[in-house]
């Protein structure tokens, strides 16, 4: 899609420019590593389509912008891209942290960060990538209460996975659900809020990136059961290895049911977005787009 690939580009960009003018230089080169080193940018990029299909008047043109080209930012576009750039750093900042915790040493085909810098650099980056995105949400009291809220849950999921295990899919699920639901509902929510959407919209498309949050981890517990390293980019069989709780562990099901359990959340994601009507376009197709390919992808 080069319509999502021109937005894609322009928020390499501006997470690139975020990153490039930390000091000291030492914290600046630790945030690069860990940020610059890839990713499907799935976070920001929500961000920006749901600004605009919230009716955000991001880039010129709209959805009648040349597709092929880098688009141009309009009124909403600085925000959309900050908060866009801020998701993803809160999103790299858990990163660095789950790896320590899980001693991975690989994160994007690339040494994680405590595996090139050590622990206490690893954590400083973490630290040094939260308070660079809260510097981006400061000057939105709507987006400081957002990204509050996700990061309490994101919180408070990673304890339940370290000492109030689930045992059963009923827990599983909620513990997904402030994992990595959390992050994702942020993610639509501040697309939202760019776009000076009302509450209603903005707490629906929070709930359609929720679920979509949700089918993505049922999907990446059945990949770490399934696939190799190589095609996932990052150590495989980690859960089985740290004795981690995923889907696969707390239930008996095969992978193909787990795999259906995964679409039915990305029904239901699918069910809000069309309970808000949202205008035809590039940016609503690619929100239902996500839907289906958080659970079709292999990677």
């Amino acid at each position: 899609m080069e319509y999502v690939e021109a937005r894609r580009a322009a928020i390499e960009d501006r997470i690139a420019e975020a990153v490039g003018t930390v000091e000291p230089t030492e914290l600046g080169d630790q945030l690069e590593h860990v940020v610059l080193a890839g990713g499907k940018r799935v976070r920001p990029t929500l961000t920006v389509l749901v600004c605009e299909a919230a009716g955000g008047d991001v880039w010129e043109g709209g959805d009648d912008a040349d597709a092929s080209q880098q688009p141009v930012l309009a009124a909403d576009g600085e925000d959309a891209l900050d908060y866009a750039v801020g998701i993803e750093l809160v999103h790299n900042a858990s990163l660095v942290v789950d790896d320590i915790i899980d001693q991975s040493e690989v994160r994007r085909g690339s040494a994680s960060a405590w595996a090139e810098y050590g622990y206490g650099p690893g954590l400083v980056a973490s630290d040094g990538l939260l308070g660079e995105a809260f510097a981006l949400f400061s000057r939105d009291p709507r987006a400081m209460e957002c990204v509050t809220d996700s990061l309490v849950e994101l919180g408070e999921g990673e304890a339940i996975e370290l000492v109030d295990r689930p045992e059963n899919e009923r827990e599983y699920m909620e513990l997904a659900r402030r994992k990595t639901g959390a992050l994702f509902r942020a993610a639509a929510e501040l697309g939202a809020i760019a776009a000076d959407a009302d509450g209603r919209t903005v707490e629906t498309l929070g709930e359609y990136a929720e679920r979509v949050g949700v089918a993505f981890q049922i999907r990446d517990d059945v990949l770490d059961a399934t696939a190799d390293s190589e095609a996932l980019g990052k150590p495989a069989g980690i859960d089985e290895e740290m004795d981690r709780p995923s889907i696969v562990r707390v239930t008996d099901r095969s992978p193909e049911e787990l795999n259906g359990l995964a679409r039915e959340e990305s029904d239901r994601a699918l069910a809000a977005l069309a309970d808000l009507d949202l205008p035809a376009g590039e940016a609503k197709d690619y929100l239902e787009y996500l839907a289906e390919f958080v659970v079709e992808r292999d990677a």
